[in-house]
């Protein structure tokens, strides 16, 4: 393992690449997060596998392609069969746990057909996505299906928050004159105080828990993955954070009257979306953004609040940093609201890697414009944990090369993500069923390719028009651009790793062998 021990895999949730000072925010200042990527590599074109949370999150844990592990959208289950991150790092020595939120359900049917019951210890892990759960919230407690035991709740509690959701009431609502809750469901109020202390809200909570974490684990090795739940909505901040910003400070919204005008089929639909529809009101946007920007600020002063008490432990000097999010967040970009679709704001995510190995120091505070893809983290955990890697299963690569400069063979030229709105409200406009709602990416250096199962394909020119503005997708000119990458998204699609059973090397030993003692074929 060389000097690193621990890995701590940090993870903000809906947060935007370009929402951190370090990718050129004009106005908002994240220092710590800056200070991370001085420190390490900041991997500036890296891409999530699916711009939703569950299937993102899914492929980071398990190293798969979205179609390939399965669970296409929030609440679908990962089958039993799919190993993820504690899988691969609690035999080479490391506890693997989670403070925070995963989106993870667990595959109670297919646990049920092999006999495994999730309460019992042989079951734990698969119904925790593999994770030692140290605390797991996945930050989503509306009052009628809130948890009786949500331990923020107890903890809210213990602190003077009297009520039977203080999550809501307290820590994501704000207050009126009278005293009434105004719920953070409601946008309209994404400007005013949580009714919460700041040192009590979700974001400090976490980090503290964290904290208790790593003073748990002594001197023996882990893996955390420290998740945070913001900014992702409800858009409520606590004070002062919900007003350290205003209009004046976010930048201007991206988005043209050609698109508007004539979008495609389903963009169309996701413009009708409510959420989206939203999201093209100035007035909504000028009340959340700030509050966002808030959010992002609160988790980047925490993470200066952690790397102090690592530092103290002594645990900055043997431990992997990871910073990244699951994926973006239009905020009114495009005439968009939320995510799910394939433009930057959504699909493009933050990628800081810290390795405090002397062989990394040759790239510390460099910016790499390779293309990586999410499920190169967990292949890079292994590698930095002295474990082999595990080609028939894991689709990504590791990143180790880059981060100590060793020999990389070619690089990928590609990078992939995937959709499944079959589940949305876009998907009944659209009327596609539940399996004609697959939309897929594929991206290079030059050319962003979209295709969407039974609608034309789009095309974005990414270094002549950056901000996605302009659809070539029926360009007549780009017509033989559009066909070599629709047949590499082709290759793609035929060679998933969908044989788990047996690895690569074994297959090629045995091509050719037949079994003793039989003559097949013979005259």
């Amino acid at each position: 393992m060389g000097t690193v021990r621990n890995i701590l895999f940090i993870m903000a949730d809906q947060l935007r690449w370009d929402y951190l000072s370090y990718a050129g925010h004009p106005t908002l200042p994240t220092p710590n997060i800056d200070a991370l990527a001085a420190r390490g590599v900041n991997f500036n074109r890296t891409y999530c596998q699916s711009p939703i949370c569950g299937p993102s999150r899914m492929s980071f844990y398990t190293g798969r392609y979205m179609f390939t592990h399965g669970s296409t959208w929030n609440a679908v289950p990962l089958n039993v069969g799919e190993w993820t991150m504690g899988d691969y790092l609690r035999p080479l020595g490391l506890r693997t746990v989670l403070v925070g939120k995963t989106h993870f359900v667990p595959d109670v049917e297919g646990m049920k057909r092999l006999g495994i019951d999730p309460k019992a210890s042989d079951g734990a892990f698969l119904d925790q996505c593999g994770f030692e759960a140290f605390e797991r919230d996945d930050g989503l407690h509306p009052t009628p299906i809130v948890d009786p035991n949500l331990a923020y709740n107890t903890y809210l509690r213990s602190k003077g928050y009297d009520s039977e959701n203080p999550w809501h009431d307290f820590a994501n609502s704000a207050e009126g004159p009278d005293g009434e809750i105004l719920s953070g469901w409601h946008m309209r109020y994404a400007d005013l105080p949580a009714r919460v202390a700041e040192e009590h809200s979700e974001t400090p909570y976490m980090t503290n828990r964290a904290m208790d974490f790593i003073r748990d684990a002594g001197k023996d090795p882990w893996c955390m993955h420290l998740s945070f739940i913001k900014p992702h909505w409800p858009y409520v901040a606590p004070a002062p954070y919900h007003s350290m910003f205003g209009i004046d400070d976010i930048k201007p919204v991206v988005r043209s009257q050609e698109e508007r005008g004539n979008p495609h089929p389903v963009i169309a639909a996701f413009m009708d979306q409510n959420e989206t529809r939203e999201f093209q009101r100035d007035d909504v946007i000028e009340k959340v953004i700030p509050t966002y920007m808030g959010l992002v600020k609160q988790i980047d002063d925490n993470i200066g609040h952690l790397m102090t008490f690592m530092e103290e432990q002594g645990r900055l000097d043997d431990t992997l940093i990871v910073f990244t999010s699951d994926h973006g967040d239009f905020l009114g970009d495009h005439w968009l609201g939320e995510k799910q679709l394939f433009h930057d704001p959504s699909a493009r995510i933050p990628m800081v890697i810290v390795d405090p190995d002397p062989a990394a120091d040759g790239t510390r505070g460099t910016v790499d414009e390779r293309l990586v893809e999410a499920i190169d983290l967990l292949p890079t955990f292994i590698e930095v944990s002295g474990g082999k890697q595990v080609p028939h299963r894991l689709e990504g690569r590791s990143l180790m090369p880059l981060i100590r400069g060793g020999m990389v063979d070619e690089w990928r030229d590609i990078a992939f993500s995937e959709a499944d709105y079959a589940f949305l409200e876009a998907g009944k406009i659209l009327n596609v069923g539940a399996m004609g709602g697959h939309g897929f990416m594929a991206l290079t250096e030059h050319w962003k390719y979209i295709f969407y199962e039974n609608y034309r394909p789009q095309l974005f020119d990414v270094v002549n028009d950056a901000d996605e503005l302009h659809d070539l997708g029926e360009s007549a000119d780009h017509a033989d651009i559009r066909a070599d990458l629709h047949e590499r998204l082709f290759h793609w699609l035929r060679n998933r790793r969908t044989r788990i059973g047996i690895d690569d090397n074994t297959i090629v030993e045995r091509a050719g062998m037949k079994p003793k003692g039989l003559a097949i074929g013979r005259w």
